[in-house]
């Protein structure tokens, strides 16, 4: 994985400020990955789970995690990156899949770290747009992303082709 820009370390953040999802996060993560899904209403097996672990661990090109710490470097939230073509550019687009912060660390300036970290990602890996999706309900962070975003006009459909 390329190197983080510097993402500033502010009393919200911790002395950390953003990095790279490492293996020995893992019980800070399952827990922050526990409570992401229990907000909205969804259950994971477990073999997906530690599939998506170690694939955010990995780092590739087209797949990464970060994770905004604490002043004793640990994870407080977590941003999941994906990396993909587009038949609108000739360079790759970013999806925001995931971004999730600790409740006890909301309120600061974390949420808007691990956005940053992740543009500053997306723009090094040469990704021409960021772009992320939320649930109408989540109005504490549509009051970040009306911030730092224009909101889409898109409507998503989905279909669950099984397996």
């Amino acid at each position: 994985m390329p190197d983080l820009p510097d993402v500033p370390a502010t009393p919200e953040v911790g002395a950390g400020g953003v990095r790279p999802l490492r293996a020995d996060d893992r019980g800070a993560w399952d827990a922050l990955w526990s409570a992401y899904l229990s907000f909205y209403r969804h259950e994971l097996p477990p073999a997906v789970t530690e599939a998506t672990f170690a694939r955010l661990c990995r780092g590739g090109d087209d797949l990464f995690g970060l994770v905004a710490v604490d002043a004793a470097d640990r994870p407080v939230g977590f941003a999941h990156v994906l990396l993909h073509a587009s038949t609108w550019s000739p360079r790759s687009v970013c999806y925001l899949e995931d971004l999730f912060v600790d409740p006890a660390a909301r309120g600061g300036a974390t949420g808007r770290a691990l956005l940053d970290a992740t543009a500053a990602q997306a723009r090094a890996r040469g990704a021409t747009d960021l772009y992320w999706r939320t649930q109408a309900f989540n109005g504490r962070a549509r009051s970040l992303y009306d911030q730092v975003a224009r909101l889409s006009s898109d409507v998503l459909y989905e279909v669950a082709l099984g397996g």
